[in-house]
């Protein structure tokens, strides 16, 4: 055994974690440069390394679940790992300019993926299981407790920032009579969405956040913000005010963190979403305050494991149904390693995920919280 492996197998050992054991969670080595290229390149080696086939797990998310929980994020910290740290406080990568990298880097990948795994309405945010069973019933009950959070009526007009496929606004023109404009930086979201919409009281626009325009009644931005970044959150807030009714509702969905970062995993933002932020409750405050009034705040980051699973079985189920030359094996093995490093993320409340309300001036009365 040389240094490099012993290095690694005695800081993965700290997450009861064993390399060649015979758990479902332990890691088996296929190739021994895994040791000296995790040593060498840290946490994007992690990843890179399980697409190029070098390492496999039985369990994933199990396996990130026991690595986040045991806090290894300090174990191998190489020195090149810094410069994104330094680039994210110098430079605002969620700036105007770069604000159409996210649709063409991963929604614009391809519906037909999306369509094989997410549920019928196409969400692809965190669903809600309290009283489901199945992924589609989850899914609406989610949508359906965005629109009671509201206080959706038959009519109001609803800004969606960041309508993916236009679940929301579908489900919300059809169930509760109400006109929605989304918005979007996915030319491919548009297209499907302007067809599974067709004949409803639903706009679509492809175009950046900060160039919004119009009164609504209320707004909602659903797995969205998460590409604002800390630089531009208090200009997002300012962007919904503007366009938010004197008397109007903003629900933000939003996964967060509970330790502040100044730059996004580096193997994410290669391969997944680029430009990436997630933010702190306390940041989050910060760029509302004294814009808002927070109504309630819903901790819904458990409810994330079990959607990430299901869209992972989803991808299992049909994969022999998708072309293969668009997706590869090394697709694959990239994309079950983002689902289940997520899942077992999520797990372990490495991420959260939450639904804030907010008003511009506070409800005569209160705001009832609805679960």
């Amino acid at each position: 055994m040389n240094r490099a492996e012993s290095v690694v197998r005695g800081i993965v050992v700290l997450a009861d974690v064993e390399i060649g054991g015979n758990r479902a969670w332990d890691i088996q080595v296929n190739n021994t440069q895994f040791y000296e290229r995790m040593l060498r390149d840290g946490s994007i080696a992690f990843g890179e390394s399980y697409m190029d086939g070098w390492w496999d797990s039985e369990r994933l998310d199990d396996l990130i679940f026991r690595l986040l929980r045991a806090d290894l994020k300090h174990s191998i910290s190489p020195l090149k790992l810094v410069f994104p740290v330094i680039m994210a406080k110098l430079v605002n990568r969620q700036r105007r300019s770069r604000a159409f990298n996210i649709g063409e880097h991963h929604y614009d990948i391809g519906n037909d993926l999306f369509q094989k795994m997410l549920d019928p309405r196409m969400v692809y945010t965190c669903a809600y299981w309290k009283d489901a069973s199945t992924l589609g019933e989850a899914q609406e009950a989610k949508l359906d407790l965005i629109c009671r959070k509201i206080g959706l009526q038959p009519g109001m007009t609803i800004l969606d920032v960041g309508c993916g496929w236009g679940s929301f606004a579908k489900y919300a023109a059809e169930k509760y009579g109400a006109r929605v404009t989304g918005v979007t930086v996915s030319k491919e979201q548009v297209e499907l969405g302007r067809s599974l919409c067709d004949g409803l009281t639903v706009e679509f626009r492809l175009q950046d956040y900060r160039d919004m325009q119009g009164t609504f009644d209320r707004v909602v931005s659903i797995g969205m913000f998460e590409q604002v970044g800390a630089k531009n959150c208090r200009t997002f807030m300012r962007t919904v005010d503007r366009c938010l009714a004197k008397d109007g509702i903003f629900l933000l969905h939003t996964i967060g963190v509970n330790s502040r970062k100044e730059a996004v995993d580096p193997w994410i933002d290669k391969y997944i979403f680029p430009d990436g932020m997630l933010l702190t409750a306390a940041q989050i405050a910060r760029g509302a305050e004294e814009i808002f009034v927070m109504e309630d705040w819903h901790s819904m980051g458990a409810h994330y494991d079990p959607t990430l699973m299901a869209w992972m079985a989803n991808v299992d189920c049909y994969w022999d149904s998708l072309d293969h030359d668009k997706y590869d094996e090394r697709f694959y093995r990239m994309w079950r390693f983002f689902l289940m490093s997520a899942a077992g993320a999520f797990r372990a409340r490495f991420n959260e995920l939450w639904q804030i309300v907010f008003t511009k001036s506070g409800i005569d009365g209160g705001y009832e919280s609805i679960r």
